[in-house]
């Protein structure tokens, strides 16, 4: 009911949402003035039956694009702008999956982008959503289920699309990845240096859409079940947020050892290392996979590296082909041996 009312306060704005069709053309400029595009045209028209012209009795520039009126409410422009670049990365979504094969279903997968794009205003889209968003839309057949379900995972991963002039949203995630490779390979770490990849920006898109173009789409999701079971444990995150006399308190040496024995393996590993309190809060599992990949690369990256480029070609290559169950196992082992090092003076 809820996204149904969303939805509706979009379709205000603008017609084509929930209409079955979409745009891969602008519809207005920064400014605010509306794009006369013929395809823009052609496709309002065919929703709504003419070029639509809503305004909104709460505020007058809310109005909706085509129309020879100006938008002025900067926060409905910015929604606006997004809406065609939504509608060129459908297209490229999963192309190779029949599901996508019917209109109606690049539809849907363009007006969840579009009304999350309007609930989120501070993150808004940005290109990679739609390899995170394309999963509930062929798993889920309802099209608000697919959108909460969504919903929850950007709680997840909205820092993740944060970027500005001078950083990305996954900067934090690419310097503990560093760490990590150079603790567990650090001859790879230094080639990777020399090369000037020592920032780690040829693992951005891994660690930005969670792996959906480097594996297969089963081996994705199969690699995110086994990412968030390895993390997740209700009682661990609560001793975690608590302040640590109270945490002592409230869960106790048996209380302690029964949340042990309830999380999962990554979490116990890290439990075992001698880390309680929150400022040594894990890293992410997300960030030894990478490292697993990058292992297992190693010796070609080494020997046929010899420059970023090379870097970027040879990670490149290996979209689609690799296999989540060893990247999982990799990634554990990693894990330990990092522990293991860590800890040494």
């Amino acid at each position: 009911m809820q996204y149904a009312t969303l939805k509706e306060e979009c379709r205000q704005l603008f017609p084509l949402i929930g209409s079955g069709r979409f745009v891969t053309a602008p519809v207005v400029t920064e400014d605010g003035m509306p794009i006369q595009d013929p395809l823009v045209l052609k496709e309002t028209n065919a929703a709504k039956g003419l070029a639509v012209h809503h305004q909104d009795n709460n505020n007058s520039s809310r109005i909706a694009p085509n129309s020879l009126q100006k938008v002025t409410d900067k926060i409905v422009v910015q929604w606006l702008l997004t809406l065609h670049q939504i509608g060129l990365d459908v297209v490229r979504t999963d192309r190779s999956l029949v599901f996508y094969e019917k209109q109606e279903n690049l539809s849907k997968l363009w007006d969840v982008l579009a009304v999350y794009a309007w609930v989120d205003k501070d993150v808004g889209y940005g290109q990679g959503m739609c390899d995170l968003c394309s999963p509930m839309i062929i798993l889920l057949n309802d099209e608000a289920d697919a959108f909460w379900c969504f919903e929850r995972l950007m709680r997840r991963l909205r820092g993740n699309f944060r970027c500005t002039e001078s950083s990305v949203g996954v900067t934090a995630q690419l310097n503990e990845l560093a760490s990590v490779t150079q603790v567990i390979d650090p001859k790879l770490h230094n080639h990777l240096e020399l090369l000037g990849g020592g920032d780690y920006l040829f693992a951005f898109r891994m660690l930005m859409v969670l792996f959906r173009r480097e594996f297969s789409f089963c081996d994705s999701l199969y690699l995110w079940e086994m990412m968030w079971a390895l993390e997740y444990d209700p009682d661990l995150f609560l001793m975690y947020e608590m302040p640590e006399s109270a945490s002592e308190k409230a869960v106790g040496s048996k209380g302690k050892s029964k949340s042990i024995r309830q999380c999962g393996k990554y979490e116990r590993e890290f439990l075992k290392s001698g880390s309680k309190d929150a400022s040594q809060s894990p890293l992410p599992i997300s960030v030894f996979l990478v490292a697993s990949v990058l292992k297992d690369k190693s010796t070609k990256l080494l020997q046929e590296a010899r420059g970023l480029d090379d870097v970027v070609k040879i990670l490149n290559d290996i979209t689609g082909n690799l296999d989540a169950k060893k990247a999982c196992n990799g990634a554990m082992k990693l894990h330990k041996k990092y522990l293991r090092k860590a800890k040494k003076p």
